[in-house]
């Protein structure tokens, strides 16, 4: 099973791109095109306290954890984040509406959670930095 091994960093990469794409987007939108005011009055809307708070922490929290995934930079600490930001979705949105996503339900919240871990317990894969930077201290330690 040696070509598993060697497709093993570029489909890891190839993950992080695309689950770094999603949030990316989600969070771009919380400030472009719905803006800060409106997702704060959607928050309102469904409940999530500090609502004024937590839009643009929520925002920025996507946004550059989107970014961190796909340039593979602290991954463990990005991924952590986002997935208290999905929970935070699932209490908040989705879990009222069961499981099917045409439903609104917490399906693809879930596949994305899923996604995030698998990525902060396999490591960044190919270009990743979080591996450059390990090997840099390796290098400079010896």
């Amino acid at each position: 099973m040696l070509w598993l091994e060697r497709a093993r960093p570029i489909a890891l990469l190839l993950a992080r791109i695309g689950v770094g794409v999603i949030f990316v987007v989600h969070g771009w939108q919380k400030f472009a095109t719905m803006g800060l005011s409106g997702t704060t009055a959607f928050f309102e809307q469904v409940d999530v306290p500090l609502p004024g708070l937590a839009a643009p922490v929520v925002a920025v929290v996507e946004l550059v954890g989107g970014i961190a995934l796909i340039l593979g930079a602290a991954l463990p600490i990005a991924a952590i984040l986002l997935i208290l930001d999905m929970l935070g979705a699932i209490v908040f949105v989705h879990a009222g509406k069961g499981f099917d996503v045409a439903s609104g339900g917490y399906e693809f919240v879930l596949a994305l959670i899923a996604a995030l871990l698998a990525i902060a317990f396999s490591g960044g894969g190919a270009l990743a930095l979080d591996d450059l930077w390990q090997r840099r201290r390796t290098v400079s330690a010896s």
